[in-house]
Formats: structure tokens, C-alpha cells, sequence
């Protein structure tokens, strides 16, 4: 039906007869001559109608925007004065000779171009519509380049793409499941998998010791702009390695994937601990690009008379940070600095105390602060000079248990950054190792990353204090977004029994995980693995900040669709085959 592309029609063609397909983005009629802009996912080509074709005249008159049309016709340079540089076709024009219309449009929900301001509800309900959008194909073209490549690179390395099944069993992962009703099973349910995580584990007992996957995965968990209850990530698995070796794979993969799709050249990797990025950055994801940091200063203030700062840094479980804000004396406003009172509460804050340095040199009497009156002149001297605030700067206090510091102070952080301008225009990945194997739950411990996470410390160490436990994992994160996360997993049957034991689940093992005990126990190999979220990487590539830009018919965040209003009621013999009703 076509032999070339919109997108595709080149000075080379000029004097070929062509036929092209697509849609019409827009219309135009100037003096008795009709110009068509067809439209195809490679992009648009100028056809043009005058009343020498009578019959495809007459045609092109009833067209109008997102008509399908099959043209004919003869490719001609564009006359002087009339090319368009910043079209790929813009050097040429294809005369009609015939058009076909193949089926006609009602007018669109919202425009299809760069103008449009509809909102993004409007645009996940008429979602075909919206992914007409020449900056939605490319999007979408670039995550098929970008899962082309990847499947390229790990062949290249010896993976071999395994599929796993997406109808398994409810295991815990850290989120809760989607459960799918068993017909044949009453009263019995299936899960959609979280991740592949035991299969995976299972095809390195079974000698597959280099396995790879594009994994569909489902978590029903609170939503934001970067999570979907359905998600892909590039899921990776081997054997006989180590933290490092799977470290090294996953930074030559990401750095090809930019390389080649994107044209970017990343920075080298730094590798920073668990404890280092809390301390510095009060997150486990930090954003590099922002130069702030948080400075310990509760060995200056224990002995103070302000007990919001003495009483958490003679707490064991308390922290007291300060956060110097450069040049921010001269650039915040009293209201400005109000509203971060109630940024920081969001986090668990009581509150954002501060001290407005006006000039340094004058001493007590060039500083600006209500704690002032609570603090001597010689702790607040070594509090400055720890941060080296200087005339113009705003020191900023976090103090409270060590959590609400660090959730509040490093969300403050990057706040206070974009305020101030401060964050670099670069690329700043890196990896975060050694973190807790556990931590606190409802009534017991419980695991940081999932339960089969090896932990860098004997069996009878394990079982003697779990609490000071660190796992042999490692996140990677790029730009303050946690893009990917894995670790060493687990392949002694008995270390996994004491993981078991001090989760409280050692007598639900059996039930649980009888099959990966019993797998464990019949030659399970050293091995470990990595898992990439698809979706965030080409979210960044693409240079968005919401998730759902790059997939093809994503969910809202209350985890529903808009275009075909799922989830949704269902008959009452379809709940009566599942031995269902609702309550």
C-alpha cells in the first residue's frame, strides 16, 4: 500500500512516483491549492493538491485533521523561499496525483501538537490519541531502542533470556501482592510475581549460570510519578560472582545503553557505603549533582542548655545536622523560609531553626536567629566554623531521632538546592553498598531488601545479634533516582533457615519455601544478580520526570486505567466460578 514513509521522503526521491499512508496533521487551503502535512510515526511530509487532479482535488477539500489517507504521488523540490529546515522532509513536497480516503475522524479530544495543554487525565483516557504525538513516538521509539540494545549486550556476554512464570506463588518481597483467584483451586490463590526472584535463583541450581529477562512485575503499593503497579525491569542473574562482578556488568550496560541511544558519555561510578550516603546526604539515593551536605554537629551541642539540640545528641537513636545554605540570606524571603518549616514537617520535623549569618566578622552581634539566646557564643562559633559559613549564608538545624533527621534534612537538602540554583547540569550516578540486612518492624526484625539477600557475616554471627548485620547488596542510582538494585544472594540452605528464624518465619519456612530449601540443599552455586527498572531509565533518558511518559497505556496514581476504566466490577457467575463474593 506504501512504498516509503512520511518521515522518509528525501531530496534523493525528487522526480520518483511514491505512494505514502498516515494520518493528516493538518489542513490548509491557500488560494485553490491544498496542502496536506501527513503524519506517520518517522514524521510529516507536505503533500500538495491543485485543481489540475479534479477528482483528488475534490477529495482533499473534504479532508480534515486525523483523516487516514493513502496518497500518490510525485516528489518535488519544495519551490525558493519555502523550505522548512527543521522538518527532516522540509527540502521537498510530494504532488498528488490520487488520494484515497481510508477512514475519516471525528474532531480530537485535544490537539496533537506541540500547543496542546490537555490535561494528563484527558490524555490517558483518548491515550491512542495522545501517543500520536510526534513527542510520544519518539519516546516510545527510544525504549525500543534502549530494551533492543540491552537484549544485544547481555547476549553478547552470554545471558540467555529465560522466561519465568507470572502466575506464582504469594511470597513476602516487601509490598503487598496482586492475588488472582484459583478456579480450579477453590479457595486458593495465585500471585503475580514482584520480581522473578526465586526462579531466577532456581535456573542458577539448574546450571543456567548466566540468565537475563525484559520482566513484567506487579506490586500493589502507594504510587508516585515514578512507580506503576505493572513495571519492566531488566532482571539479571549469574553465577560463581561476586558484588563486584555483577557491578561491573550493570555499569558497562548502562553506560553502552546512554552511549548508543542517547549519545551520552557517563561519569565514572563512584561507590559510596549505606552509612556515608545517610551521614553526608541523609538518603540512600543521594543526588550527587547538589553540592549540599549535612555535618554532624551533636558532639558540639550535647552540653548546651537548648535541649531541642542537646536532648537528640545525647540520644543514641538522635542525630543533629546542620545545612549551610550559601549566599541564602540575600535570596530567601521570611515567608520562603516559613514554608520550609512546613516542608520539613512533612517528613516528621517539629520544626526548622536557623541562623541568618549577616556578617561574620561582627561576631554574635552580625547573626540573625531566635535559638541564639540559647546557645553561648563559643559553641555557635565552632558550629560555624565546622560548616565554614561565611557572610550572606543560612545554617539550617535538623534535630531529632536519626530517621526524621535524614528523611526531613535530605529532602530539605534538595529543596534548599534548586532554590539556590545550586545543582550542576551533569550526570551523577553511583553505587550504594553495604546496607543493613534488617530493619525494624511491627514486632520483629525485618529484611531490608527481600529474605534471600546473603549477609556479610557467619551463621552463628547471624543468629547470636542479627541487628548489626550488613547485606552483600548494591543499589545503583543516577541522578538522585534509585534506577536499579541487587545483591548476592543466599545458597547455603542453612544460612537461609537462620534469615528464616530471625524474621520469625522458621516454622512457615517449610510451607513458604520448602522447594528453595530443598533446591538449596542439592547444589546451589555462589551467585547473584541485579534488577534495572526499564521504565525509570528511559524516563531519564528521555529527559521526563514522570514514569508514565514512557509507557505505553500506564496507570493513574490511584493504580487505575482511564481508558478502559479497569479496575472494574465483575458478573456474578464469574465470581461464582472462582468460589468468590464480595463482602
Amino acid at each position: 500500500m506504501r512504498t516509503h514513509y512520511c518521515g522518509d521522503v528525501r531530496a534523493r526521491q525528487v522526480g520518483e512516483t511514491v505512494e505514502l499512508t498516515g494520518w493528516v496533521r493538518r489542513r490548509r487551503d491557500h488560494g485553490g491549492v491544498i496542502f496536506l502535512d501527513l503524519r506517520d510515526r518517522t514524521g510529516i511530509v507536505q503533500v500538495v493538491y491543485d485543481p489540475d487532479t479534479p477528482a483528488s482535488f475534490a477529495v482533499a477539500d473534504r479532508v480534515r485533521n486525523e483523516y487516514v489517507l493513502h496518497v500518490q504521488g510525485r516528489v518535488r523540490p519544495r519551490p525558493e523561499g519555502t523550505v522548512n529546515p527543521d522538518m527532516k522532509t522540509g527540502e521537498v513536497e510530494v504532488l498528488g496525483s490520487s488520494l484515497n480516503v481510508l477512514n475519516t475522524a471525528e474532531t480530537p479530544p485535544f490537539t496533537l501538537d506541540e500547543y496542546s495543554d490537555a490535561g494528563e487525565d484527558v490524555r490517558l483516557r483518548y491515550r491512542y490519541i495522545d501517543l500520536r504525538r510526534p513527542e510520544m513516538q519518539e519516546r516510545l521509539h527510544l525504549r525500543a531502542r534502549a530494551v533492543s540494545h540491552v537484549r544485544r549486550f547481555l547476549e553478547a556476554e552470554g545471558f540467555w533470556d529465560i522466561e519465568t512464570p507470572t502466575l506464582t506463588k504469594s511470597t513476602p518481597e516487601g509490598a503487598r501482592d496482586y492475588l488472582v483467584p484459583s478456579r480450579t483451586h477453590p479457595g486458593e490463590f495465585f500471585a503475580l510475581p514482584q520480581s522473578p526472584q526465586l526462579f531466577k535463583q532456581l535456573l542458577m541450581i539448574s546450571a543456567f549460570d548466566r540468565y537475563y529477562q525484559i520482566a513484567r512485575c506487579y506490586r500493589d503499593e502507594d504510587l508516585r510519578a515514578d512507580r506503576q503497579p505493572e513495571f519492566t525491569q531488566i532482571d539479571i542473574e549469574a553465577s560463581f560472582v561476586d558484588e563486584q562482578d555483577v557491578m561491573d556488568w550493570g555499569e558497562r550496560l548502562v553506560r553502552s545503553l546512554f552511549a548508543e541511544v542517547v549519545g551520552v558519555d557517563l561519569p565514572d561510578f563512584p561507590v559510596l557505603s549505606h552509612a556515608e550516603a545517610l551521614r553526608r546526604f541523609g538518603t540512600d539515593a543521594p543526588d550527587l549533582r547538589n553540592p549540599l551536605e549535612l555535618v554532624d554537629i551533636a558532639d558540639l551541642v550535647r552540653d548546651a542548655a537548648f535541649q531541642v539540640f542537646s536532648g537528640p545528641a545525647n540520644d543514641p537513636g538522635g542525630r543533629v545536622v546542620a545545612l549551610k545554605g550559601p549566599t541564602a540570606a540575600t535570596r530567601l524571603s521570611r515567608r520562603e523560609l516559613d514554608d520550609y518549616v512546613g516542608f520539613v514537617g512533612r517528613y516528621g520535623a517539629k520544626g526548622l531553626a536557623y541562623i541568618k549569618v549577616n556578617d561574620r566578622a561582627a561576631g554574635m552581634d552580625g547573626l540573625q536567629s531566635p535559638i541564639l539566646k540559647h546557645l553561648d557564643e563559643a559553641t555557635v562559633t565552632a558550629v560555624l566554623d565546622r560548616v565554614d559559613a561565611a557572610t550572606g549564608d543560612i545554617v539550617f538545624f535538623g534535630a531529632d531521632s536519626a530517621k526524621v533527621v535524614n528523611d526531613a534534612m535530605g529532602a530539605f537538602r534538595i529543596e534548599l538546592g534548586r532554590a539556590l540554583d545550586l545543582g550542576e547540569d551533569r550526570w551523577a550516578p553511583l553505587w550504594v553498598t553495604e546496607f543493613p540486612l534488617f530493619e525494624p518492624g511491627r514486632e520483629t526484625l525485618a529484611p531490608a531488601h527481600h529474605p534471600f539477600t546473603q549477609p556479610a557475616c557467619s551463621v552463628e554471627e547471624l543468629l547470636a545479634d542479627p541487628r548489626p548485620a550488613s547485606a552483600r547488596a548494591y543499589d545503583f542510582v543516577l541522578n538522585g533516582v534509585e534506577v536499579g538494585g541487587g545483591s548476592i544472594r543466599i545458597h547455603d540452605p542453612a544460612m537461609q533457615r537462620a534469615v528464616f528464624d530471625v524474621l520469625n518465619i522458621g516454622q512457615e519456612a517449610e510451607t513458604k519455601f520448602g522447594f528453595l530449601l530443598d533446591a538449596l540443599s542439592l547444589g546451589c552455586p555462589p551467585h547473584g544478580g541485579i534488577a534495572l527498572g526499564l521504565d525509570r531509565l528511559v524516563m531519564m533518558m528521555a529527559g521526563t520526570d514522570n514514569i508514565r511518559d514512557v509507557i505505553a497505556f500506564p496507570k493513574t496514581q490511584s493504580a487505575s486505567c482511564l481508558l478502559t476504566s479497569a479496575p472494574s466490577a465483575v458478573d456474578e457467575h464469574q465470581l461464582r466460578d472462582l468460589h468468590l463474593r464480595i463482602r
